[in-house]
């Protein structure tokens, strides 16, 4: 499993979404999968790649909160938690989306 986290500059979301994701991949016994960063820095970088906001988290290169019709782009993405609107997911929707990948992949 691939893990990546995209951002733009300086995103302000970077850290928790770390944080989140390390937690939740901890919980559902990835505690050994890694995970890197890469800064989308332009439009064209951000078309390329399909880049609908900072963070974004893929596995093995799917986007793991994919929103159809939503247009690449520079900007802050918002995640819809059980807390409210957020700059990441929270570590229960997260172990959701991970431990679905994890299941579907072959083993």
């Amino acid at each position: 499993m691939e893990i990546e986290v995209l951002i733009v500059p300086g995103c302000p979301n970077e850290q928790t979404v770390a944080d989140q994701l390390r937690r939740a991949l901890d919980d559902i016994g990835l505690c050994e999968t890694g995970f890197t960063t890469r800064v989308i820095a332009d439009q064209t970088e951000a078309e390329r790649d399909g880049f609908t906001g900072s963070p974004t988290i893929l596995v093995d290169g799917r986007d793991l909160f994919t929103e159809p019709g939503r247009p690449p782009g520079l900007a802050c993405r918002v995640y819809r938690t059980p807390q409210g609107l957020a700059g990441a997911p929270d570590a229960g929707q997260l172990r959701r989306a991970l431990t679905a990948v994890a299941d579907a992949s072959p083993h």
